[in-house]
């Protein structure tokens, strides 16, 4: 049986990748606990390992509270990670 990796070592093999919002919103409605996906978003960006499996995402939108939509705020609507 294969040692684990240290989260040091799995940390180097870890990269950022753009992703679609669909294929953010499949992540999210597979992987995450209690909450549906969003209606949309600003951005969406995953985390990848090196053989190109998608480990983790964020989709990324607008803030709730129109104080803090100010065109430069950002909020993280939701976030899915792939368990081992």
């Amino acid at each position: 049986m294969d040692q684990p990796m240290s989260q040091e070592e799995a940390g180097r093999n870890l990269h950022l990748v753009p992703v679609r919002f669909r294929k953010a919103a499949e992540f999210v409605r597979m992987w995450h606990r209690h909450h549906q996906p969003p209606q949309g978003h600003i951005f969406s960006v995953g985390v990848a390992d090196e053989a190109g499996i998608l480990r983790a995402v964020a989709i990324v939108g607008r803030p709730v509270s129109r104080h803090l939509d100010n065109g430069t705020t950002a909020r993280v609507l939701r976030a899915g990670v792939l368990h081992p």
